[in-house]
């Protein structure tokens, strides 16, 4: 894109995607700084990711990927924006830097199948729900998982693993009613 990138990486140990972010942006702004005589800051801001793990997911996260210059208007079709993965998913074209993740493997039992139902991905239009809810996931660094795998996580990490609203969470309501029966007052509901 013309301000930011978009990676679907499966990592080989638990921090190698920050690592390798982080790696590559030291060492690109220290190439682009000497390059150009700047010095200072490039980036605009850290880095934003979500862990995806389940089929649909993956599937459906190659194609926002791949549709995003679409729907920002900079091409027609996925494989017209020359920075993308699609004409080597599609298999247009052979991109080296691609490796098949499982998902898009099991798409197809030999290339010109898995590369046939690969296209088939982008024949519908966007959900507009799954736009959003990976756009949330990515901005608020929340798993975009099943909600099996949401509740594995949540029970091993004690996180809390989707956007909740603001503020202090609310009373029990027990204790607002013990209090108005002492007091003799009618039960509080909410």
């Amino acid at each position: 894109m013309t301000n930011h990138v978009h990676l679907l990486l499966t990592p080989g140990a638990p921090h190698s995607c920050a690592r390798l972010i982080r790696d590559l942006g030291q060492r690109y702004v220290q190439y682009f700084n000497r390059r150009y005589a700047r010095s200072g800051t490039l980036w605009e801001s850290r880095y934003r990711s979500c862990p995806v793990d389940s089929p649909p997911y993956v599937l459906a996260c190659y194609r926002y990927i791949e549709m995003n210059p679409v729907r920002a208007g900079m091409v027609s079709a996925p494989a017209d924006y020359r920075w993308s993965s699609h004409l080597g998913n599609s298999g247009q074209l052979v991109n080296q830097l691609l490796t098949p993740h499982p998902e898009y493997a099991a798409l197809g039992t030999d290339a010109p199948v898995r590369h046939a139902s690969y296209r088939g991905l982008f024949a519908g239009n966007d959900d507009p729900g799954f736009l959003a809810a990976v756009r949330d996931a990515t901005n608020g660094g929340f798993p975009l998982v099943d909600d099996a795998m949401k509740a594995r996580m949540r029970a091993a990490t004690g996180r809390h693993l989707e956007r909740r609203k603001p503020g202090p969470a609310a009373t029990d309501t027990p204790d607002l009613d013990r209090v108005s029966g002492e007091l003799g007052l009618p039960r509080i509901t909410r």
